[in-house]
């Protein structure tokens, strides 16, 4: 769950259709060139949600082009990106856009195809492929329509240059997302799942459970569930399925549920819902159910501890993030009690950071610290990545990069020891 606004306007998925045209003039001066080029928007999730940072151009039938020719001015790319979902007047969306991008450079790949490299950077505007609707409490993916136009024709190393004509947009890729499979469970609970390169055939393979934050939810008053923003908001689940945390964790499966509105809304109902794919997880994929681990930020910290409680017999270990324990609005009784959090007996490690405006530490993640036996915390006292600082709501980029550690132990190490 998230609160914070200022996280969604560097965020914004959704792929539209797009035309632009190019300079005026023969296309080609053999006539037997394709006056058409389709091109593809490359996107990378940050920690900050995802951007698309580049733009590749299906150029390989063109013939070689000469690399030399290319310039950042060769071409110039108009993004414009719209909600999915309507938008009343004064409704709050973060973050549409109908702005020029910074070409910053142009050169080809192995395929012979150009590559139109996009200035981007954390907090930046313009690249993102989510919105945040305020109203609604939710990341969306956003239409994206984006328009070439070539300024400068294209040299080639034989034949005249080239002028394109038309410019057709395609798909959004970004590998790391892609690399998850779609799925719905047998309740009607969508999910994503990475299944490792390592072949179960040696034996069990640990089962990660990533559990998403609030804005990452559906929004079925839109009949909006579309089993991608918990993938493309933060790297929470695609930290674990990198090569590093692959390395460490010797190949391991990795399922993101997606709640069909928030896990905070009724976790005892989402509890058994989350284990229903657990448990076919465990029958279908060689799963060893000895090493399930549970890990959630903020809405999905607070389902990680529900989880544990429900189930104190399933995970190895649990993880929750900026979870939250205390209703936010400090009125009614608290969504875990301190004899629910006295009782968990799971391996539980909490993080959080000391300045997390969102969900309070004391009252939440340090209070549960206080009373889970054995638990082990760290506090930081700022998100700080890479020389940018994020919200402090945002712990949970500390734990997608491995950095909580005590005595010496990664807080992913730390998770591949402990068995059920």
């Amino acid at each position: 769950m998230s609160t914070s606004v200022t996280r969604r306007s560097v965020l914004a998925g959704g792929a539209g259709a797009a035309i632009g045209l190019a300079l005026p003039g023969p296309a080609h001066a053999d006539g037997h060139r394709p006056t058409s080029v389709s091109f593809t928007l490359d996107a990378r999730t940050l920690d900050g949600g995802e951007q698309v940072t580049s733009v590749t151009l299906d150029t390989s039938l063109l013939g070689p082009i000469d690399p030399a020719g290319l310039s950042p001015g060769t071409f110039g790319v108009h993004a414009k990106a719209t909600s999915p979902i309507p938008i009343a007047p004064g409704e709050l969306i973060f973050s549409e856009y109908d702005l020029d991008r910074t070409v910053t450079a142009a050169r080809l790949d192995r395929h012979g195809n150009i590559v139109l490299e996009l200035s981007h950077a954390e907090g930046q505007l313009g690249g993102g492929t989510l919105g945040y609707i305020v109203s609604r409490g939710r990341n969306v993916r956003l239409d994206l329509v984006y328009t070439i136009t070539q300024n400068t024709p294209l040299a080639r190393r034989h034949g005249p240059p080239v002028t394109i004509r038309r410019f057709v947009q395609g798909r959004l890729s970004n590998p790391e997302v892609d690399a998850f499979s779609h799925h719905v469970s047998g309740s009607g609970m969508k999910y994503r799942l990475y299944s490792p390169e390592r072949s179960p055939r040696h034996g069990r393979l640990p089962l990660i459970v990533w559990l998403h934050g609030g804005g990452e939810g559906a929004s079925l008053p839109d009949d909006y569930y579309d089993n991608e923003t918990t993938l493309r908001a933060n790297r929470g689940a695609l930290g674990f399925a990198t090569p590093e945390a692959q390395r460490i964790f010797s190949g391991a499966y990795v399922v993101a549920p997606q709640s069909t509105s928030y896990w905070m809304e009724d976790g005892p109902r989402f509890a058994p819902l989350i284990r229903e794919i657990v448990q076919d997880l465990v029958r279908r994929k060689r799963v060893d159910p000895d090493r399930i681990y549970v890990v959630g930020c903020s809405n999905g910290g607070y389902m990680c501890l529900e989880m544990t409680v429900a189930y104190p017999d399933l995970f190895a270990a649990s993880v929750p993030i900026c979870g939250v324990v205390e209703p936010l609005n400090a009125e009614g009784p608290p969504l875990i009690t301190d004899a629910e959090l006295a009782g968990i007996h799971t391996p539980t490690w909490l993080v959080t950071s000391r300045d997390d405006d969102t969900v309070p530490p004391e009252t939440n993640t340090i209070h549960a610290h206080d009373l889970i036996p054995g638990s082990l915390i760290t506090l930081y006292d700022h998100v700080v990545w890479n020389g940018h600082q994020f919200p402090g709501h945002w712990s949970w980029i500390y734990v997608a990069r491995n950095d909580p550690k005590r005595n010496g132990t990664h807080i992913w190490q730390w998770m591949t020891r402990r068995r059920r």
